[in-house]
Order: C-alpha cells, then structure tokens, then sequence
C-alpha cells in the first residue's frame, strides 16, 4: 500500500512521539528509580556512621540487654530507621547471627533479611543494599562492630522503600497517560501540518502531468519562499523554457515546412517543364540551373538537420589538429565571391601571416561559413564584412563583424537557440545554433554583440 505525503508525515510526528515517551519510559523512570534507591542507600549508611557509637560500646561491656534494648530504641528514634543489633559468633563452619535487641515490635523483626549483615561480618566493611520482605522492598545498610580486633556485632539499619517504588510506578503510569495523549495530538497534528505541504505537492504534481501533457500555460502560484516555494520558482523557469522550446519546435516545423515545401513544389513545375520536347536549349539551361539550386537548397537543410541532431546526441566525431586559420580564413572567404557580387557587399580580411589553433579544421570552416552566410543574408546591399584574428592569454579569437542594422537586443539572448529566427528573417535558424554548439565541442565559445551599425560574432578556441 502506497501512504500518500499527508499520511507519512503524520507517522513521522507519531513516531517521534513515540521514540520520545519510549525514553522517558524506558530509561528516566528506571533512573529515578535507581537515584532515590541510592539516595535512601546514602542516607541508611550516614545514619549507621553517625549513630552507631553509643550501640558500640555496648558491645563486649557488661551492659544488661534491657539497656542495650534502650539505647537501640533511643539510637532508633534519632535515625528515624529501624536499628537491629546482631552478635555474631563463631561456629563450626562459619558465622552465625543472633538478634541482640531490635526497635521495631517482634511481629515486624522477625521479617528482617539478614544477608547484608553476613557480608558486613565477613567483609567487616559497612554494606548497603536491598532487600525483599513481605510489606516489600527495604533497604538496609550493616555496620559492623569490632571488638578485640574482630567483628563482634553488626548492627542494621533498615528503612522500607516502597513509597519510591510506589511513586515511580505513579511516575510511569503518568508517563503512558500523558504520552497516549501526546501520540494521539501528534497524530492529529501531523496530519493537519502535513496538509500544506501535502497540498502544495499535489499542485506540483498535477502541473508536472499538465506539463507532459503538452500544457506549458498556467504556471505554479509562489506562496512562500522555503523549499517547496523555490522549487514552484524552479518549475516555472522550466516550464516557460519549455514552452519556448515548443513555441520554437512549432515555429520550425512550419519553417521547415515551408522550405522543404517550397523547392519540391519547384522542382516538380520545372520537371514538367522540362518535359516539353518544344523548348530551346537557353530555356532548357535554365531550367535545370534552377533544378540544381533548389536541390542544393534542400542538400543544406538536410545537412543542418542532420548535424544539429548528432550535436544534440553527442555522436559528432571532431578530428582537433594543428591548423592555420588565416589560411583557413581566406579559403572560405573564397567561396562567397558571387555571393558578395550578387549582394554588392565586401569582405574584408585583417587576418596576421599565421596564426595557428588546434581545432578541427572542417568544423571551423562550417563555423566561418555560417558567420559569413548570416552576415550576408541578414544585412541590406553594401554591407561591408570584416574579418579578424588574433591571440590573447593561450586562445585565438576569430571575429566576424559587419556594419548592417544589428540585432534586436531582446534577440541576442535566443539568437544561438536552435530553430530561433527574427520575424522577418529567413532560413531554418539552425545555422548559428550550430555554430555555437561546434565551439563549444571544441572547448570554444561562440559570443556575439550588436549594436546599430556594428554587429560582431567571435568565435573563441584554444590555441
């Protein structure tokens, strides 16, 4: 059976609880217990060292029993315990204990244990303990008598103890009382704390299912600032990256759409076209010019398509080695020559003799031939582009700067997001996620800044 969050919470209150008055059960009555034992224990072998002298010296004098009866009532009735004189007399196989004079009445004396008395005769040391009788539990503290250099007499001093036994049992049956109270309000009040939280779960949970349903809209409400609250701030910022990732999805399947829709749709009315027995060669060469361009366009999108998913899955193999990018540079630059001519843009290279990285040569190119296409597509007739490089700190940067309108400031922060185009942009948006996806494969980074009149990409790898 599956407890739900409420249910274990309010288990755990309980079983705190519980742990708690099991303590206070288990261990602090028993020790009371055992601190006024050996507090009454202290008490009985004070009075023995206190108020043994008088009975003492009667031990071994000619002083008749009725006195010494006396004197162990008197001795009695200043300890406030019962006093008992034994002598103790040598017999074949040991010692015997014979009762001498005793202050309580002989109905009660004779119940009185005598084993701490042996020890203390044999020991002739004081001795304390307790000892079980037929009104309970007594504790006892023999004190011994020397006469002669031998122990003589041992005199007891003895005091029930079952008003302690009688009050740690009260003790523990208040304790059971009290902790079945507190287990029952823990009970109730850990189902009722435990209900906020609970509550608060089931908000994230039902927002997680509305999230895998597809429903990025309706974010989390931030109550409270502890755990829970910054997890809800948490699942919000994923959520609305979430959502953008799918208004992004959406936004390039209808991209991607339209630019494989668009060729296809070319490539068929030119293929009909072809099929007339009647065109002239000009025409005919034309034709199969734009046949050739609208297959090229869709060669590029499938090849974008299917690096930005080996990127993604990490299953792109990157080939580093020594490679001089001012000649890389001006290879690339190379290709764009009708593309400047048909643009009237101009390309400039600021690139030093040599300057050496150790980078994947074909990667880098791509990355460069991105930087240039997007400058070129996405600037008016006349840009000039600039190229640059340099070495700072064990890294080269590469840099590829224009002097077109610039980037919106809002789309700076999604411009390296895969899919992401500006409103009035065209292509794919795959070329610049990419890019800055290679950099970062190859312990690079790709950054860009713009402003009116100047935007700049760097790109940024080891040396």
């Amino acid at each position: 059976m599956r407890l739900s969050l409420r249910k274990r919470l309010a288990l755990v209150f309980f079983a705190i609880t519980a742990l708690a008055i099991g303590s206070l059960y288990l261990y602090v009555a028993p020790g009371l217990q055992s601190r006024l034992m050996g507090e009454k224990l202290s008490e009985l072998a004070a009075s023995a060292r206190q108020h043994s002298g008088a009975i003492s010296r009667t031990v071994g004098s000619s002083t008749a029993l009725p006195a010494v009866h006396q004197i162990v009532v008197r001795t009695a009735g200043a300890s406030g315990d019962r006093v008992t004189l034994l002598s103790v007399n040598n017999v074949p196989g040991g010692l015997q204990l014979d009762k001498q004079a005793d202050s309580s009445d002989p109905a009660e004396s004779s119940a009185l244990k005598l084993a701490l008395a042996y020890r203390a005769a044999d020991t002739g040391k004081l001795v304390t303990g307790t000892e079980p009788s037929a009104s309970g539990m007594v504790a006892q503290a023999a004190y011994p008598v020397l006469y002669s250099q031998q122990v003589a007499a041992v005199i007891v001093y003895s005091a029930p103890v079952s008003d302690i036994v009688r009050t740690v049992s009260t003790v523990r049956h208040e304790i059971l009382v009290a902790g079945g109270l507190a287990l029952l309000l823990a009970l109730v009040a850990g189902y009722v704390v435990a209900r906020a939280p609970a509550l608060r779960v089931k908000r994230l949970e039902l927002a997680a299912k509305q999230v895998a349903a597809g429903e990025f809209t309706q974010p989390i409400p931030v109550d409270s600032t502890d755990e829970l609250g910054q997890l809800a701030i948490a699942f919000n910022e994923m959520q609305q990256q979430l959502l953008q990732l799918e208004l992004a999805r959406k936004k390039f399947i209808a991209t991607a759409s339209h630019e494989l829709r668009t060729p296809i749709f070319s490539l068929g009315g030119f293929l009909e076209l072809l099929e007339d027995e009647d065109l002239d060669a000009e025409t005919r060469r034309r034709f199969l010019d734009q046949v050739r361009s609208q297959v090229q366009r869709l060669g590029k999108l499938s090849v974008d398509l299917l690096d930005l998913s080996r990127l993604e899955a990490g299953s792109l193999e990157l080939r580093p080695e020594e490679v001089d990018l001012g000649e890389l540079t001006r290879s690339v630059s190379s290709e764009f020559e009708p593309t400047l001519a048909q643009h009237d843009a101009r390309l400039e290279l600021r690139l030093p003799a040599q300057i050496e990285a150790q980078c994947d040569p074909v990667r880098v190119a791509q990355i460069v031939r991105i930087l240039i296409d997007n400058a070129l597509t996405h600037t008016p007739p006349g840009t000039q582009i600039v190229v640059t490089a340099g070495r700072d700190n064990g890294r080269v940067r590469l840099a590829i700067g224009d002097d077109g309108d610039g980037i919106d400031q809002q789309a700076l922060a999604q411009i390296f997001e895969p899919f992401y185009t500006a409103d009035d942009a065209q292509g794919s948006g795959l070329g610049l996620a990419i890019a800055s996806e290679l950099a970062e494969r190859m312990s690079g980074k790709l950054s860009v800044r713009s402003a009116t009149g100047a935007t700049v990409f760097t790109l940024e790898i080891p040396a």
